[in-house]
């Protein structure tokens, strides 16, 4: 049996390192997805500026031996294959895999909205993708993951590593009167997007 499961980070950095420890406890490229904020367009067009000096960091890194550039992508993996997306709700994210695929697939035809949608789908509770959905609208990054439900436990310690406590967040955003995600909603401007990370201590690092 295959169960999805899911983890939001406040950086980007955070989830790319649960990306590779996935790939790392030989979880396949195909089965992972994630999807990210790009409201501030740290990442354009191929261009990989996380530390916004204004030169490609795979650029710099090659100089380095490793570091930023080298850690973003990789030679190979998921996180080579990022590309550039609009959903709706959230705006421009950057994503690869299944997930992501889904969602834009799904945007045209439902209700709930395109990543709301992929993930019920896959079998993430309602409660919990609206939260999903709202996480990365706010600047957040999500990683999901189908594998084996016997491998469950295993792969969940690896995802739970510097993840948000959805419920935690969820209980912070209803105070401010935050109810469900809203595909039909204003997506989170550069600016909102930067208020929201410095709130919760994420940014793109």
């Amino acid at each position: 049996m295959t169960v999805t499961i899911s983890r939001l980070y406040d950086s980007y950095a955070d989830a790319q390192r649960a990306v590779t420890r996935l790939e790392a406890a030989g979880v396949p490229h195909s089965d992972i997805s994630i999807v990210a904020n790009n409201s501030d367009n740290w990442f354009d067009g191929g261009k990989k500026d996380r530390d916004r000096d204004g030169v490609d960091d795979r650029a710099e890194s090659a100089g380095k031996g490793a570091g930023i550039g080298a850690g973003l992508g990789g030679a190979a993996g998921l996180l080579a294959g990022l590309g550039l997306l609009a959903i709706p709700g959230l705006g421009p994210v950057v994503a690869a895999g299944w997930l992501a695929s889904t969602a834009v697939g799904a945007a045209a035809g439902a209700a709930t909205g395109g990543v709301v949608g992929a993930l019920t789908e896959a079998g993430v509770s309602d409660e919990d993708a609206h939260v999903y959905a709202e996480g990365v609208r706010r600047g957040g990054t999500l990683v999901s993951a189908r594998v084996a439900d016997a491998d469950r436990t295993r792969l969940d310690s690896i995802l739970n590593e510097s993840a948000v406590n959805l419920r935690d967040r969820s209980a912070a955003w209803q105070k401010t009167g935050w109810k469900r995600f809203d595909p039909a909603g204003a997506p989170y401007g550069a600016d909102e997007v930067r208020r929201e990370r410095q709130l919760y201590g994420g940014g793109i690092r």
